[in-house]
């Protein structure tokens, strides 16, 4: 990596960077060996104000929403060449940031979150006027507007990736946007809204905070200056979220919390399916929203994969993120990886037999590292099969029919990803229409495109994000009906 020295970021607010009010800064620590790499402005409830008082004059009396879409779409388009250009530096912060491993950060996250705002800025027809035709003798046309002030709130598991896909398509619809990053990973989004100050946006319709106080997301998403609320996090803070913008009754769209099943039947092509299991659980360390957290396999092979699966688990090199060779790096925090340790002795308490993993490797004292852990002949009534732990542990579960998987992929609170895979695609494809999930993948995992919607079902979430379906979600719905009739009398307006 590059990053040499200690780093420092400031806020991106108004048009300007600058330092918070209070003139404090937070350390970012980087996973892998427990070292502060960077310091970030913390934003006090006086600069949240701000940001949203900046974000809410450059939407009232700003130029920003008069804007062209096509106008708004070229400035994407530099954000997305600006990315490119600093691909490097910011694959080293992601990296730096939250213990993903480089070979992730370069391959996957900086082109993607580069080749998100080129798709929005290109997307010139997103938001047109539909004219309705009817009979009646009046004009009938759909305008879609900007929503107005919108606050985004990211997680620390995707940064770089989440920025783009909330910024992106608000921007490019008309907002003013506040975006608010974790304290835990998000050097690499500072150094995004340092780029973006450079390219000269009007004032106030971007600005970029970190805070490391908890109540800094409270007081955005409870501001009455705000007209609307994108949020990608946990399912208990977005319970939160959506109870704190319930005053004013804000928009709303919600990307939650996910316990995704892995559907393995007998007939796969079991190379694919173990690979896929694989990343399914331990791409990021498990610390991912879609991952494949519970792997049901059909009790015909059931031995032979979980075998030929704990094998490969135990082969995965272990190490420091910014090692090219390291498969699987740290965690995003020590305080996190000990939560996810808790959770796997209440797996080991109710009963599941853990067949690898599970403990803390001898690399680096002060990193957050954790073996990629399996547990099988588990119970989808448990609560390692049932809650959320965000982290790189698997539950096996056998079944023994198609409605036994599907019954049980199905019993579980959330419903934001599943995974089928067989040879039998028109099987493949029954079971996908009965899941209920907002994304399906068969005989593959992991595949966001920019085109497609992605979000979930029940409580994992409402609204989507990506493709014209996520530009949407930023707007509001204006009917304007105009009198077509000779002298303007219509029958309406002539009751009277």
């Amino acid at each position: 990596m590059t990053i040499t020295a200690i780093q420092q970021f400031d806020l991106f607010m108004e048009g300007k960077l600058s330092p918070a009010l209070s003139g404090k800064y937070f350390d970012c620590v980087n996973p892998s060996n427990g070292e502060v790499f960077a310091r970030v402005s913390d934003a006090d409830s006086i600069d949240v104000q701000m940001a949203v008082s900046a974000a809410r004059l450059g939407f009232d009396h700003g130029r920003w929403p008069q804007f062209s879409i096509a106008e708004r779409g070229a400035f994407l388009l530099k954000v997305a060449l600006l990315i490119r250009e600093n691909a490097k530096e910011l694959a080293d912060l992601e990296c730096a940031s939250c213990g993903k491993t480089i070979k992730h950060t370069t391959f996957i996250d900086v082109p993607s979150a580069a080749e998100t705002f080129e798709y929005y800025g290109n997307l010139s027809a997103g938001l047109i006027n539909e004219t309705i035709e009817h009979s009646s003798p009046v004009l009938s046309v759909i305008e879609r507007e900007p929503a107005g002030v919108v606050v985004a709130i990211i997680p620390w598991n995707y940064p770089l990736i989440m920025a783009a896909w909330k910024l992106a398509p608000a921007l490019l619809a008309g907002n003013c946007v506040v975006l608010k990053t974790s304290p835990l990973a998000c050097a690499s989004v500072m150094m995004l809204a340092k780029l973006m100050a450079l390219l000269g946006l009007p004032k106030g319709v971007l600005n970029i905070i970190a805070s490391s106080r908890p109540q800094a997301g409270e007081e955005l998403t409870g501001s009455p200056e705000v007209d609307m609320v994108s949020f990608s996090g946990s399912t208990k803070t977005g319970e939160a979220v959506m109870a704190q913008a319930s005053k004013g009754v804000k928009k709303l769209t919600l990307e939650l919390g996910g316990k995704s099943p892995n559907i393995v039947f007998a007939d796969c092509d079991m190379e694919a399916a173990l690979g896929g299991a694989m990343s399914a659980i331990f791409m990021n360390q498990g610390q991912m929203c879609t991952a494949g957290s519970r792997l049901l396999v059909e009790d015909k092979i059931y031995q032979e994969f979980v075998e030929k699966l704990v094998a490969r688990a135990k082969n995965l090199k272990i190490g420091p993120a910014d090692n090219f060779e390291t498969e699987f790096g740290p965690l995003v925090s020590v305080g996190h990886r000990d939560m996810v340790l808790k959770c796997i002795e209440k797996g080991k308490q109710e009963g599941a037999k853990l067949a690898c993993g599970g403990k803390i490797p001898d690399i680096n004292a002060k990193g957050a590292y954790l073996e990629p852990t399996i547990f099988i002949n588990a119970r989808n009534t448990m609560s390692i099969a049932q809650e959320e732990i965000f982290g790189p542990v698997l539950c096996v579960i056998p079944f023994t029919s198609v409605e036994e998987a599907i019954h049980i992929a199905n019993d579980s609170k959330y419903g934001l990803a599943a995974m089928v895979w067989s040879k039998d695609l028109e099987k493949a494809n029954k079971v996908a229409a009965r899941l209920r999930c907002g994304t399906v993948w068969i005989n593959t995992y992991g595949v966001f495109l920019n085109e497609a919607p992605f979000g979930g079902y029940k409580q994992s979430g409402m609204g989507r994000e990506l493709g014209l379906a996520g530009l949407l979600e930023y707007t509001q719905l204006k009917h304007i009906v105009t009198d077509q009739t000779p002298g303007g009398k219509s029958l309406v307006a002539s009751w009277y």
